[in-house]
């Protein structure tokens, strides 16, 4: 179901200090919905609420059914174009300004509106229908009368709701209880965070041990949470009843929590709701990201401005030739009217339609399969890219870690000598005993035995901490039950919420030591030797961004030792451990090879210092203000002088093709920045794996800088270097930017390539907003993952891969694509190919406005200035519709060279990053062949013409459409069968219409020779001297692309 719900990733937390911070309009008090509150929820008694809550309905409409007309009104004539064509529509409700009937000016402008209002309707339908569905989704409800069913949209804060396995949870919850044995519940948060792995909840302990769900109405408790907001990863709240003896008091965080639009993974969950409607977690996360318009878009509106300009000033020239006699303000105004053909109505649609077409090939296109395109307002913008700025782990590499290095300080272990370990692991369990007397045993024996005690102590703590679950399923032999009774191998899945876990508990199982068993309290290992170990889990601290590390306290049930592991990021480790001397070094030499490193330690507690810990901590857990400050706190007591066991290496492999395919983006002339919360060695030795740093070219490594003394100094020594790569990290970037932002920005653009590591999701928006502020080019981001999402919103082209770390990203993007190597064909292929026809539509679409307000403009000077129509009626409608849309249109299928070609030869690209197919070059000689062919047929149907206006009229309204039908002719590439069509059926309409049209054109005229031989004269004269500077062109000076395809 949760597939119908997709959920913008949020952009920007929403302000919550407004004066109307939530609701549907500023009076939302009186929609129940004031300022968000911390709140008191009694179990199983909504009628207990102190304030009233909104419905929880999921409304993800932008209109309803009374604003809809108004609202696409509103938005499409809020453009000053849109407007302008209105009110020259509506002028022709004034007798003295009316030039012809009313139809000439209304049925394009109705025209363009059904289409825009069809489309918002077809949204807006699509929007009601999904809203609908998870509004109806019924569930089940606790209450006095047993249990009831209940809509999604009838639930309320308050009610006692029960979610069964692989069910959308309707409302943000508070887990109360579950149905699995091991007291805990997997959720899937995919559509919430975009994370696909899953996630660990624990109910409320009170509420678990009650004998059954129904005697939660029984008992007297409420909870207590905090008010409403945004952040999907905290909670703080309290869970307390009364009725006990002595009342019982238990602290609530994010671990028992069930959010809205997460999906129940195991067992059936009761959960008592907290938050609805538009107070839901995911619903206050759900923000529209901003609207992005193409640089080609605003080059087009600068184009149609100049238009505009051109139309005000014709309209001048002709009312001063008159020497502005009479009524001259009417006369102005009745030939802005007669020449406002110059302004095209229909280009805006063309480009539109153009664009919609642009998306269909991308998502068509086999070559790359699974693409989406979420913003087909901005397909152009591919063909123009500058900077590629792209994440590191799930985007160049595959996120699929393997185990490749164990480092003890004194010895190494890498992937030939892996079976050393399996045998100091199995020698740990099979001899007799680790501590025999030093006096007995031979001194090499001692060495081997203090080895084999450190190879296993090394072992033992990574199979312990970390936040894995083993997960038996039915594999059609043995089914679930019994599977999970005799911890079956070929059943057993490994859930955790990062591939570094799962990669580091499949290495301890091959070496001998096995996570067999978890749930919220104990966890279960089995030796070699086949023995299970069971330990008790005291506590957990999970990983956070901010901590980078994570610990746990358990107890060994067979000896009663408690013991506190932890591991993490060796910043962060380097001052929690004791002192040593070969930390730091090896850190960075397993970095320069590729691995990611993880710092292993431990500390062991006696009975005493855990319960004094632990009095503390939970204490800290109870406060409702700071708590997370006083948590932190009561931790980081234990933090210290933890003794060092091992670090790991984890590789996290290249995708497939990414060299290929950044070799040709660099070919291309797209500079890629590589942005990463890796570290500096790890992210330089993926940088060179991947060949984005050349072996040839220079790095140069931006020494860490704290002051602005020293960023200077950094600065000035970087600036004396020439085309080298540079690598800093976001510290450094921080202070640089702080004091020196146009220097660094200034010599970084100069980089054939840039590494950031250490870089938070702000600090990757940033860069990408100056990258775009100093250097005017077009950006693209690349990312897989929530940290990604910043960045890719604030690029122009933002795309998303879908990998290992879920759909936020791709959800988040304009584009969507599987993997890295897509993006090669994205931009030399469909990017090139919709900007460049997007640039030949536009263009032609002001050439056939041009024309025929050329021809206007020539008829009116010579009978006197005159503001008299030379097409009425059907004539002037049908010219820009069913005479040239076809053929015209069809230039969306126009293609120079083959896609296979524009793969290998990317410098293809490079010559659109300077905008040449859309320039004020090309827009003036568009204008100059319009002027010239316009003249032409209207000065030569007046010249050719013998008695009667009407054969005026036939002679150059034919002449014109054949001119249109063979310039289009003479601007394709490479033709297409649809092109073919287009242009006879364009011509075969305008021929049967003829017999319609004896209003306007003498039906008998056109019958004879002198028509014929009139129009084909004009028509060449036209046309022919621009065939043949075309092909002097090709001739002498031949465009790139030709020379690859001839």
């Amino acid at each position: 179901m949760t597939d119908n719900i997709p959920l913008q990733p949020v952009r920007r937390p929403k302000r919550h200090d407004g004066k109307h911070r939530n609701g549907c309009c500023p009076w939302s008090r009186c929609c129940g919905m004031g300022d968000f509150r911390p709140r008191t929820v009694w179990l199983g008694h909504p009628e207990k609420r102190e304030q009233r809550y909104p419905r929880n309905v999921i409304n993800n409409q932008k209109y309803n059914f009374f604003t809809f007309l108004p609202g696409v009104l509103f938005n499409q004539f809020k453009y000053f174009f849109n407007l302008y064509f209105l009110l020259l529509a509506c002028s022709q409700f004034v007798k003295e300004l009316r030039l012809g009937a009313l139809y000439t000016y209304w049925v394009p402008l109705g025209l363009v509106l059904i289409i825009t209002i069809m489309r918002e309707a077809v949204e807006e339908i699509r929007c009601y229908l999904r809203d609908k569905e998870v509004n109806s989704q019924i569930y089940s409800k606790l209450s006095t009368r047993g249990t009831v069913k209940v809509k999604s949209s009838g639930i309320q804060v308050g009610d006692l709701i029960i979610v069964e396995k692989n069910q959308r949870v309707p409302a943000d919850m508070i887990f109360l209880r579950t149905s699995e044995r091991n007291g805990s519940c997997f959720l899937r948060t995919d559509q919430l965070d975009g994370e696909t792995d899953w996630k660990l909840r624990l109910p409320v302990a009170c509420t678990q041990r009650l004998p059954t769900a129904a005697d939660l109405l029984q008992i007297r408790s409420y909870v207590y949470a905090e008010e409403p907001n945004i952040d999907i990863h905290n909670f703080i709240g309290t869970f307390t009843r009364e009725d006990g003896d002595p009342p019982v008091n238990e602290s609530l965080s994010i671990e028992n929590t069930l959010w809205a639009s997460t999906v129940v993974a195991s067992g059936t969950v009761v959960g008592v709701v907290i938050y609805t409607g538009k107070e839901l977690r995911s619903v206050m996360n759900t923000s529209n990201p901003r609207h992005k318009v193409g640089l080609f878009d605003l080059e087009v509106n600068c184009l149609t401005k100049i238009l505009f300009g051109a139309l005000v000033v014709v309209s001048l020239v002709m009312v001063a030739l008159q020497h502005f006699a009479g009524r001259w303000y009417l006369q102005i105004f009745r030939f802005l009217l007669l020449f406002s053909h110059i302004v095209p109505i229909s280009l805006r649609v063309n480009l539109d339609m153009g664009k919609m077409v642009f998306s269909w090939m991308i998502k068509k296109d086999s070559k790359i399969p699974g693409t989406v395109v979420r913003a087909s307002t901005i397909p152009e913008q591919l063909g123009r890219i500058s900077y590629l700025l792209t994440d590191k782990t799930g985007t160049l590499t595959q996120n699929e870690m393997v185990f490749r290095r164990l480092h003890l300080g004194t010895v190494a272990y890498g992937m030939d000598s892996m079976d050393e370990v399996q045998s100091h692991v199995f020698s740990a369990y099979t001899q007799p005993t680790h501590d025999a007397p030093a006096s007995r045993a031979p001194a090499a024996t001692k060495v081997r035995k203090s080895i084999i005690s450190r190879v296993h102590e090394a072992v033992k703590a990574i199979a312990l901490v970390h936040n894995v679950t083993p997960v038996y399923e039915s594999n059609g032999v043995t089914d679930q039950a019994e599977a999970e009774q005799h911890y079956e191998d070929t059943c057993r899945v490994y859930q955790a919420s990062s591939p570094d876990e799962v990669s580091l508990v499949q290495w301890t199982e091959s070496v001998g030591l096995t996570l067999v068993g978890r749930d919220q309290s104990s966890m279960q290992l089995r030796t070699p030797t086949g023995q299970i170990l069971n330990f008790t889990i005291l506590q957990i601290f999970p990983f956070t961004y901010e901590s980078k590390r994570m610990g746990i306290i358990v107890r060994d049930e067979s000896t009663g030792e408690i013991t506190f592991y932890m591991k993490g990021a060796d910043v962060v480790m380097a001052g929690i451990v004791q002192y040593n001397d070969w930390l730091e070094e090896e850190c960075g030499n397993m970095a320069r090879e590729g691995l990611r490193v993880l710092v292993v330690s431990k500390k062991s507690l006696t009975e005493e210092q855990y319960q004094d810990f632990e009095a503390r901590y939970v204490q800290a857990k109870l406060s409702v203000h700071d708590r997370s400050l006083k948590v932190a706190t009561v931790i980081e007591s234990l933090e210290m002088e933890m003794e060092l066991l091992c670090l790991t290496g984890v590789e996290d492999q290249l995708q497939t093709d990414v060299r290929p395919t950044l070799e040709i983006l660099r070919n291309a002339g797209i500079k890629v920045w590589m942005l990463t919360g890796d570290k500096l060695e790890t992210a330089t030795c993926t940088a060179k794996n991947a060949h984005l740093i050349t072996r040839n070219q220079d790095i140069h490594i931006f020494r860490p800088v704290t002051t602005r003394g020293e960023a200077h100094l950094e600065l000035n020594a970087f600036r004396r270097k020439h085309d080298c790569a540079l690598v800093i990290s976001g510290d450094s970037l921080e202070v640089c930017l702080k004091y020196y932002e146009y220097e660094f920005m200034e010599l970084a653009c100069q980089c054939p390539a840039v590494v950031c590591c250490r870089c938070t999701p702000t600090q990757k928006a940033q860069i990408v907003r100056l990258l775009q502020e100093r250097t005017g080019k077009l950006t693209c981001a690349v990312g897989d993952g929530g940290n990604d999402v910043s960045m890719i919103q604030e690029a122009d082209c933002g795309v998303g891969v879908e990998g290992k770390e879920g759909k936020q990203a791709s959800l988040a993007a304009d584009f969507s694509v599987t993997q890295f190597k897509h993006l090669g064909r994205l931009l030399m292929v469909h990017g090139r190919n919709s900007y460049k026809r997007s640039a030949a539509l536009s263009q032609f679409v002001i050439h056939r406005s041009l024309c025929i307000s050329t021809m206007q403009a020539v008829f009116s000077s010579v009978f006197y200035f005159a503001s008299v129509p030379l097409y009425q009626g059907f004539l002037i409608i049908g010219y820009s519709t069913i005479y040239t849309m076809f053929p015209v249109f069809s230039l969306v299928l126009d293609k120079d060279v083959k896609s296979e070609v524009a793969m290998l030869y990317p410098e293809l690209y490079k010559d659109l990053l300077k905008g040449r197919p859309l320039s004020f070059k090309t827009f003036l000689i568009w204008v100059l062949i319009s002027i010239y062919q316009g003249s032409i047929i209207m000065y030569g149907a007046l010249l050719l013409f013998e008695s009667e206006f009407v054969h005026i009229v036939a002679i150059s309204f034919t002449s014109l459409i054949l001119t249109e039908l063979l310039m289009v002719a003479l601007t394709i590439q490479t033709w297409h069968w649809l092109m073919i069509v287009g242009e006879l059926l364009s011509l075969a309409c305008y021929v049967a219409s003829l017999v319609f049209l004896h209003e306007f054109i003498d039906v008998y005229f056109i019958a004879t020779v002198s028509f014929l031989w009139k129009v084909t004269v004009i028509t060449l004269v036209s046309c022919l001297p621009l065939y043949i500077l075309k092909y002097l062109r090709r001739r002498f000076s031949p465009p790139n692309y030709s020379k690859l395809t001839s």
